[in-house]
């Protein structure tokens, strides 16, 4: 009796599900999007180079006036949205209620929730992890590097740096603590990148500082960009020597660069020429110690000597960034970590938050194709 009974609750669900012509629609266009997503080339030809320019100017003109992010207040809002309908079941289950309403009702609004963001997601600005990307841009031939290619973008990052630092001023550099100053500088950076790279024009800025940023060490981020809103958010409470790199990163997320080795390069890029020291700074502090990582994983004996070189500026920045990090060290961080670290995978990036690191890639290639001098 009780599987006759199943076997027809399973049929009536079914049929109920199929009888969804919302529901039915929203599937078949979260098909057709991931089908669409498996050419590189169709994606950067009629989504990046068409609808998203246009979809994201739009997103930045409404809302980047805003003196706050109302992407942070969606989070917020679907966040207390998520706790009340947990309590409801937890409600309905303590009624032993659970039988009938875990029916094709319940069912048929999870696949709703889970199309709808699907597909806004993707047409928002997700699309973009499928796009040929900047090295298509820039022809660089990305491959698989040697130690040897390591230690020579590691020197040449290392000499960079050491310059930029013997410059740095510690007390004007503050200035950029300043959320005003440092937005209209990164603005600028890429007002006049767009001449070397007129792929990098951004125009309608819409930069907010996150409002999480009081705990934002307790999930570990320094910046991120809302796919839904096209707001770029930053963590204020970050070291200010952080802030320059991490605010490009950023934009760069806004001109429809996905993943995150991508966004990071094009971070480079916009500031490796900045009138501000400090920016320049930041970049090359980033790209060095990320060099630094790649090189300890693949072996490299001469880190201890290369770091001794440093300028002593560079040293008392490590020193605080490591600080900086322990001391906002938590419990929740690893789950947020590791929870990000999957989303990464999903949207093609395989190697999850090594990801970040993977910009050294790009680097060797622009390197071996112009030369160290403009590096």
């Amino acid at each position: 009796m009780d599987k006759d009974f199943n076997e027809s609750a399973y049929k009536n669900m079914v049929k109920s599900l199929l009888r969804d012509r919302l529901l039915l629609f929203l599937l078949s266009l979260a098909l057709l999007i991931k089908l669409f997503s498996l050419d590189g080339a169709r994606v950067e030809h009629y989504y990046t180079y068409g609808l998203y320019p246009w979809l994201s100017r739009t997103l930045r003109v409404l809302l980047g006036w805003l003196p706050f992010s109302l992407g942070d207040l969606l989070y917020i809002s679907a966040f207390i949205y998520l706790v009340a309908k947990v309590w409801k079941f937890l409600r309905i289950l303590a009624k032993r209620q659970l039988r009938e309403y875990l029916g094709w009702v319940l069912l048929r609004k999870f696949l709703r929730l889970v199309a709808w963001i699907y597909i806004i997601f993707n047409l928002f600005w997700g699309l973009n992890y499928n796009r040929l990307g900047i090295a298509h841009q820039l022809a660089l031939d990305v491959k698989p590097y040697t130690l040897s290619d390591l230690r020579q973008v590691t020197g040449v990052l290392e000499q960079r740096l050491n310059a930029c630092a013997a410059l740095t001023d510690s007390a004007k550099r503050l200035q950029l603590n300043q959320n005003r100053q440092l937005f209209a500088q990164g603005i600028l950076d890429y007002r006049r990148v767009k001449a070397e790279f007129p792929f990098l024009s951004y125009a309608s800025p819409s930069i907010k500082a996150s409002i999480f940023s009081p705990v934002g060490h307790y999930f570990g981020f320094s910046g991120y960009f809302n796919p839904f809103t096209g707001e770029a958010q930053l963590n204020t409470n970050e070291p200010v020597f952080l802030k320059p790199f991490v605010l490009n990163h950023e934009i760069a997320h806004q001109l429809g660069y996905g993943k995150e080795n991508e966004a990071s390069f094009v971070s480079y890029l916009s500031a490796r020429r900045s009138d501000n020291i400090d920016f320049r700074y930041s970049i090359y502090y980033e790209l060095f110690f990320s060099a630094v990582y790649e090189c300890a994983a693949n072996g490299d004996t001469t880190i201890g000597t290369r770091l001794r070189r440093m300028h002593p500026r560079v040293l008392a920045d490590r020193e605080e960034h490591r600080t900086f990090r322990i001391g906002h060290s938590n419990r929740v961080q690893p789950y947020v970590t590791r929870f990000y670290d999957n989303y990464l995978r999903l949207n093609n990036q395989p190697k999850g938050m090594a990801t970040y690191n993977q910009v050294i890639a790009w680097l060797i290639a622009y390197l071996k194709k112009n030369g160290e001098q403009e590096l």
